[in-house]
């Protein structure tokens, strides 16, 4: 069997495709309508890589995290549910339900757990539950060699290889799942393998990030990071992405709007066009967060619990458009990705550069 870190074929030139919908009243939908939103865009991926997250689809394990795992042979998994068992109550484990496709072929063992750290080893740690997780998956991808922990949220999950996203959704059998939001991915890997690991989104907790583009700062970004314990194993630029948001969402605390304008600020000429009290707020943003401007060409789409969030680099070198149907919000690289699932939104716009689209789910998004 090949090994994750195969890469499929030799792909051609193209581009990433993203897509986004978000029930805000936290109404669960099938997964048919993030496979036919995806797919619309198959020209911009070249099979090297395809993901979905789905937030709502564990209803009866919301209070568990999910494990998303794959693992390159029997022996990873053996020492990876040694690590599990001594950290970790284990409510149930089992293969993630997958259907033979023929345009996915030699895929890895694909295993999912409903967990909770054990009280006593996040005491040990001195941290919070979530900050014990996050050191879990960090030791998992960095330390057991063949295992990858691809989500770690509660009440969602990462789905994800080598293939079109079309393919990879109907392996995976998204069409039997209901969420009241998903997010996709078509990948052109830039300068990193196309392997089932390095596919996105890329996930942390409940924060799940598809990117289009190439992060240039990475190296910058990466070492910021790791002065705080987050470690970037899955060799992808768009990795610190995800570990970014964590930190300073769930870590440092700043409102959404804020870390954006940490990933994408404005020109220093732009900022000094501002209102004091505004440019105040920027520069110090940028004098202590600079290590984590993300420079290069980019769009995102940001999932987690309570919402999604799309946003584009400061110059907008990559496309996005968003639409509003009602109690739907909608993101994709395409405007034609969003016209073949509602041909009539009430509202469809294309964010500036640097200028974030905010969706939240009414009340708590874990429903």
């Amino acid at each position: 069997m090949k090994t994750l870190k195969t890469i499929k074929k030799d792909g051609f030139p193209s581009g990433c495709a993203l897509s986004g919908i978000l029930n805000r009243r936290g109404e669960l939908f099938s997964g048919t309508h993030i496979l036919d939103s995806i797919a619309q865009m198959h020209d911009r991926s070249n099979g090297l890589g395809g993901g979905f997250a789905a937030y709502g689809i564990y209803p009866e394990y919301r209070d568990f995290y999910a494990l998303h795992m794959l693992y390159e042979n029997k022996e990873s998994r053996d020492i990876t549910e040694n690590f599990l068992k001594k950290n970790f109550y284990i409510e149930i484990e089992e293969r993630i339900p997958t259907r033979s496709t023929r345009a996915i072929y030699n895929p890895p063992i694909l295993w999912r757990y409903f967990v909770k750290p054990m009280a006593h080893r996040v005491e040990e740690e001195r941290g919070t539950e979530e900050d014990f997780m996050v050191k879990s998956v960090m030791e998992v991808n960095e330390n057991i060699d063949g295992a990858y922990v691809i989500s770690s949220g509660q009440n969602m999950g990462v789905f994800k290889g080598v293939g079109f996203p079309e393919d990879i959704g109907e392996f995976y059998r998204l069409d039997d799942y209901q969420a009241y939001l998903w997010i996709a991915h078509g990948r052109f890997p830039t300068n990193t393998p196309g392997w089932w690991g390095g596919a996105h989104p890329f996930g942390l907790l409940n924060w799940t990030i598809v990117h289009n583009g190439e992060v240039s700062s990475y190296g910058t970004n990466r070492r910021y990071l790791e002065m705080f314990n987050y470690r970037c194993t899955l060799q992808t630029d768009t990795e610190v992405i995800a570990y970014a948001i964590d930190l300073l969402l769930r870590k440092f605390g700043l409102p959404i709007e804020l870390m954006c304008k940490v990933l994408a600020p404005p020109l220093w000429k732009n900022i000094d066009l501002l209102p004091p009290e505004d440019a105040e707020v920027l520069k110090t943003l940028r004098i202590l967060y600079g290590d984590l401007l993300m420079n290069g060409p980019f769009s995102i789409i940001l999932g987690f619990e309570n919402g999604m969030v799309a946003l584009n680099d400061r110059i907008k070198l990559r496309p996005l458009v968003a639409a509003e149907k009602g109690e739907f919000l909608y993101i994709a690289s395409e405007e034609s990705a969003i016209s073949a699932i509602c041909s009539q939104p009430d509202r469809i716009w294309y964010p500036k550069g640097g200028e974030p689209v905010i969706g939240y789910v009414e009340g708590n998004g874990r429903c």
